[in-house]
């Protein structure tokens, strides 16, 4: 089996793999060598890999290095896509992780990848195997809290089911202009790629994802699973080529 980790900035996701299996996903508030012993406690775990997009323990990687063959995703890890981004130290893991996702879902076709999180960011692999980059916005949440922290009066508002383009209050302008200007913006850069790159594929992923995918038509596909799932594929890769 794989054990797979996703640290992001507010949570750690947790999964198991057989193969290209889900077994099983938990979600921590907190990654840390206790709860990482609890929970491969008489599990049959022979590789790991991690992510992160914050700090991790350094008990936690020692102890992934002892136990099992252990990979933490870098711009250094042998890849079954080809990256083309110009900075790839600096690009996000779980961005990585994401196309690789992708690419094995949609082998040969066009995706792009939208992950709705803490930031929007877009990446788009071609029907190659060309990761060509993407883009990185605001998420939604960042959005509000940025129009109530950088002026006098604006109040800080929440995330609400609604389709209204025209807000009639303050709190309902600025559900408007951070929540459907997201939606507005993914709308935009889908037109973009289509325009650029004829028929694509779309992944949607992110804490925002089940939010934003309700203003979308069903050729959005959603996927929360995407990074795991990234994370596994590489490590899987990895394994293949120690043989």
């Amino acid at each position: 089996m794989n054990l797979i980790f996703d640290i992001g900035n507010t949570r750690t996701k947790v999964a198991l793999y057989k193969g290209e299996r889900l077994l099983k996903k938990v979600i921590w508030k907190k990654c840390d060598l206790k709860a990482v012993k609890s929970f491969v406690k008489n599990r049959k775990i022979t590789n790991a890999a991690l992510s992160s997009t914050a700090t991790v323990s350094q008990a936690v990687e020692s102890f992934l290095q002892e136990k099992y063959f252990y990979i933490r995703l870098s711009h250094k890890t042998h890849l079954p896509i080809t990256n083309k981004y110009k900075t790839p130290a600096t690009l996000g893991k779980d961005r990585l992780a994401g196309v690789v996702a992708a690419f094995g879902i949609f082998q040969n076709q066009n995706t792009l990848v939208i992950d709705a999180g803490t930031c929007i960011t877009y990446d788009f692999i071609d029907a190659k195997g060309n990761y060509l980059g993407g883009g990185i916005s605001p998420g939604i949440q960042m959005r509000f809290e940025a129009m109530n922290v950088f002026t006098a009066n604006l109040p800080l508002v929440q995330k609400k089911n609604s389709k209204k383009f025209i807000g009639n209050d303050t709190e309902t302008s600025l559900r408007v202009g951070g929540q459907m200007g997201a939606v507005m913006e993914i709308r935009g850069f889908i037109e973009a790629y289509k325009t650029s790159f004829g028929k694509i594929n779309i992944i949607l992923t992110g804490g925002d994802s089940k939010t934003l995918a309700k203003y979308f038509k069903n050729h959005i596909f959603v996927n929360n699973n995407l990074v795991l799932r990234g994370l596994n594929k590489i490590l899987n890769y990895n394994v293949q080529l120690l043989e």
